[in-house]
């Protein structure tokens, strides 16, 4: 099990970390939609991995991570990354065809320092978890 979710991690976070470094100015020559058209579906597809796997993970501890404060922090940064990427997908992303040479506006690459930091945390918080 903790190897599906290591797997859906890196589906998940690898996607949404190229599609942040490219908010943040990297890859000025990928258009923003054309990225996230081929990279997201790799995200969803990591999270077909991570939620039944985290879930059967935290079955076969639950009374000890449900007492675990480490694990109240994941639980909440990963609720602040959901929030994160629905708050960008629903309000800025519609605009994104009219980002031209990279100028992103600086609510998307706020949206993409919080992304990083939070999954950054989650995995730290993650691997607290496992010693």
């Amino acid at each position: 099990m903790e190897i599906l979710h290591i797997l859906g991690i890196v589906l998940l976070v690898g996607a949404a970390f190229l599609f942040d470094l490219r908010l943040l100015g990297l890859s000025k020559n990928l258009p923003v939609p054309d990225l996230a058209r081929h990279v997201l579906p790799w995200s969803r597809r990591g999270l077909y991995l991570i939620i039944p796997s985290g879930l059967l993970l935290f079955s076969t501890n639950a009374v000890a991570l449900a007492s675990d404060s480490v694990f109240h922090i994941k639980m909440l940064l990963l609720a602040v990354g959901g929030l994160n990427a629905g708050f960008f997908h629903r309000y800025i992303f519609s605009s994104a065809p009219e980002w031209q040479h990279g100028n992103t506006p600086r609510i998307a690459k706020a949206v993409a320092v919080c992304s990083i930091v939070v999954w950054v945390a989650v995995i730290t918080c993650g691997r607290l978890l496992a010693y």
